[in-house]
């Protein structure tokens, strides 16, 4: 039969047939499982090939057995590396999957477009109190309406435990069993289509888990020791025998936008992924992806974390770069983060929030294209100044800031109401595309810490670790009296759930959030994301002005961060209206109707009030 993926159980006609790498071995076979219980029914001996895979068909076996490999003399049973499915979890009997079982009806979504995109990013266990993918789906229509675009899932691969984060994954290709069954997660993909929702997943190429891998066994040669790598065993992308490791990945990425139908990848943590082939791995799972997604008339979105800010993330394959069409901005987040919260420490030691700062981030994307970054001790980034601003993810809140935050405290509890409303217009008017967190749209107060239900071994480990790493931040120092929520602990976990009753509780800032969207959906300045037609300057030490030049007439976004002022003189050209026009009032942070304490008009013939922590929009009319 003619295979779709190198590796895994697909089934046929005839039988079902089985692919596994395990270049380590001499011998292996698939052993079949009762579906309850853990008797063996029967085992099938595979055929090994040269380059270290052993394959075969076994005929009569149908979709929904439950199977693992065994290999050589060894008696115990491996689940398959690449199983499409874990019913009883990573160390259980994998399933075989019929990739045809379900039947998608919204079978012409385009994909997600080149610009105009609201990301959203979810965890399916905490989204919803039953952390289901049928769960999740009830929200969908909602999300539609507020202004959202595309769905970011954390991630899905199988991972041990009942909970946890998902970046400890170990079954790549097997969506967790926790949120539901494979074809529970295509009916919450087929649903999102028909809100017009676009539905990437976050994917780890960098890193398994430290549970459940059982690699090494068979295949020792998916790891190397030439690299350092910060959360275990680096992946050997560029070592001996490292084609069957490429392609592992490459299809895996594949698979998960032909078989699912996702919109596309984010890629985390892409600079401990180490390749120093000509051709990085990224670049070719980037075009893997999207030939899989053009061969369906689709087009996918690719967006990727570099903490060191590569330029690569930006280029083409071609050019040696990954060919991702945008970069997560953790410098935007930084500097605004610091603006509201007046803290510069840790990785916040570099950011000063100052007005400055806040605009070459909203112009330029990351602050460090190559300067000297102090807490770091050396250089960081490289120049990114052709990158159009809409390649650019930025945030307030994601799931590494809310939880690295004093107790995975939101913003909501780290920063005055007026002022976060005034950062929230600046963020979601600005031209990159911008990233919104679970339940910030509604000012959630459940707050997002660090989970992972390790066994008895490693939960400890965990939780010194982390502690460890909480440490840089001195405000949450233990000698403060601070204690971190063990993160194996069903409590934590629970904790992070959304309270979907807050919504309509916090209508104010519901609504903030609906009219900033419907804002830079429908107004031209805005939607069109044009960073390079983007005017600004600052006006004093926390005051700015930002000037979005447009054909159907200029806007101006009015910053104000300190307290009431007056600008006498207004000495900046940037205020100044267009000839024969005047400055008109579209939206201040600081209306009412968003629960603000109301707002003066900042504009009346030429002179310029700004109300505290409050950002104005205001559009050029004829007078």
């Amino acid at each position: 039969m003619t295979r779709r993926f190198s590796v895994g159980a697909e089934p046929g006609a005839d039988g079902t047939h089985f692919r596994v790498w395990a270049p380590a071995c001499q011998r292996a076979s698939v052993v079949v499982r009762e579906l309850e219980g853990e008797r063996e029914l029967g085992s099938h001996p595979l055929e090994r090939e040269p380059s270290g895979h052993f394959s075969g068909l076994a005929n009569g076996l149908r979709p929904g057995t439950l199977y693992g490999f065994r290999f050589d003399d060894d008696p115990k049973v491996y689940p398959d590396p690449a199983s499409r499915f874990q019913p009883r979890g990573p160390h259980g009997a994998s399933q075989v999957v019929d990739p045809a079982a379900y039947r998608f009806r919204c079978t012409d979504f385009p994909g997600p477009p080149e610009r105009g995109q609201v990301i959203y990013e979810l965890h399916v266990g905490t989204f919803t109190p039953e952390g289901t993918y049928a769960a999740a789906t009830r929200e969908l229509a909602e999300l539609a309406k507020l202004g959202v675009t595309t769905l970011e899932l954390m991630p899905l691969a199988e991972f041990p435990g009942e909970f946890g984060w998902g970046y400890d994954g170990v079954d790549l290709w097997a969506p967790s069993h926790l949120y539901g069954s494979p074809d529970d997660l295509k009916a919450f993909i087929d649903a999102a289509h028909a809100q017009k929702l676009s539905v990437i997943l976050d994917v780890v190429y960098n890193h398994f888990g430290p549970a459940g891998c059982y690699f090494e066994r068979f295949a020792p040669d998916f790891f190397t020791t030439r690299y350092a790598n910060e959360w275990g065993k680096a992946l050997n992308f560029d070592g001996p025998n490292t084609t069957a490791v490429r392609e592992f990945f490459v299809d895996n990425a594949r698979y998960w936008i032909d078989e699912y139908r996702f919109d596309g990848l984010r890629l985390d943590a892409t600079q401990q992924i180490f390749d120093a082939s000509e051709r990085h791995v990224l670049g070719e799972i980037a075009m893997a992806v999207r030939r899989s997604a053009q061969a369906q008339g689709r087009r996918v979105f690719i967006s990727a974390e570099n903490e060191s800010q590569d330029a690569r993330v930006f280029r083409d394959a071609e050019q040696g770069g990954f060919g991702c069409d945008a970069g997560w901005n953790d410098d935007f987040q930084h500097t605004a983060r610091v603006a509201l919260t007046g803290r510069r420490e840790a990785y916040y030691h570099d950011y000063t929030g100052s007005p400055q700062q806040l605009i070459s981030a909203i112009k330029h994307g990351y602050l460090f294209q190559g300067q000297h970054y102090f807490q770091q001790g050396k250089r960081r980034g490289e120049p990114v100044l052709d990158v159009a601003a809409h390649r650019f993810v930025s945030y307030l809140e994601n799931h590494d800031q809310v939880a690295n935050s004093l107790a995975g405290k939101r913003l909501t509890e780290l920063t005055s109401p007026s002022l976060l409303r005034a950062m929230t217009a600046l963020w979601l008017l600005a031209p990159a595309t911008p990233l919104l967190f679970q339940g910030q749209e509604f000012g959630a107060s459940a707050r997002f810490l660090f989970f992972a239900d390790h066994d008895a071994e490693l939960a400890p480990l965990v939780q010194r670790g982390r502690g460890e790493f909480l440490t840089q931040f001195p405000s949450i120092r233990p000698e403060h009296g601070i204690t971190l929520d063990a993160p194996h602990e069903r409590a934590t976990f629970e904790a992070c759930k959304l309270d979907w009753s807050e919504r309509a509780r916090n209508a104010g800032t519901y609504r903030l959030y609906q009219d900033l969207l419907a804002l830079r959906r429908s107004d031209p300045a805005f939607a069109e994301q044009r960073g390079e037609r983007l005017e600004a300057a600052c006006l004093d030490e926390r005051a700015f002005v930002l000037r979005f030049c447009c054909e159907q007439g200029d806007r101006l976004v009015v910053v104000n961060l300190g307290p009431d002022r007056v600008l006498d003189p207004a000495g900046e050209p940037l205020l100044a209206p267009p000839a024969g026009a005047t400055w008109k009032l579209l939206l201040s942070s600081e209306d009412v109707k968003y629960d603000g304490s109301s707002y003066q008009s900042p504009y009346d013939d030429g002179k310029w009030t700004l109300t505290a922590e409050s950002t104005h929009v205001l559009r050029a009319e004829a007078t």
